[in-house]
């Protein structure tokens, strides 16, 4: 896949992160927490379930050679739906996601030098950590 693909990929993911935030606070405003978790959860599952059903069950033969850890991928996500439906009508968007996305970049940084969770370990050097810093130091600024 060429670069550009990707980086587009990861700009509508980056719009669409942005968009349901907004959206999440809509619904916690409304209809509390737990409902607008609940309600993005079911759309989100009934999308899934539809193509999963299209292409005949998707892969499930090797779900035993995944480390178990993995599998709490689905309680991570109602953590990180929630937590931003309670936070942005609280916080606003924009000071909501430099805080999620700074702690992002950091455990990101630990997991990448450490090699956690079977990750390639890539050491975070002088770069790095100073690109983190002035990050913080952006975060400061915005969360002020």
């Amino acid at each position: 896949m060429s670069t550009v693909f990707l980086i587009g990929i990861a700009v509508m993911a980056g719009v669409a992160v942005t968009l349901q935030a907004q959206f999440m606070g809509l619904l916690d405003r409304s209809l509390g927490t737990l409902t607008g978790v609940f309600i993005t959860y079911a759309g989100g599952g009934l999308v899934i379930t539809l193509l999963l059903a299209a292409l005949r069950g998707g892969n499930l033969r090797n779900w035993q050679s995944v480390p178990w850890y993995a599998y709490s991928a689905g309680v991570l996500g109602l953590m990180i739906v929630g937590s931003i439906g309670y936070v942005v009508p609280r916080l606003g968007i924009a000071k909501g996601f430099t805080l999620i996305v700074a702690s992002q970049f950091l455990i990101a940084a630990l997991i990448d030098h450490f090699g956690f969770f079977g990750a390639t370990v890539r050491p975070l050097d002088m770069t790095r950590s100073l690109g983190l810093c002035f990050m913080l130091l952006g975060v400061w600024l915005v969360v002020r």
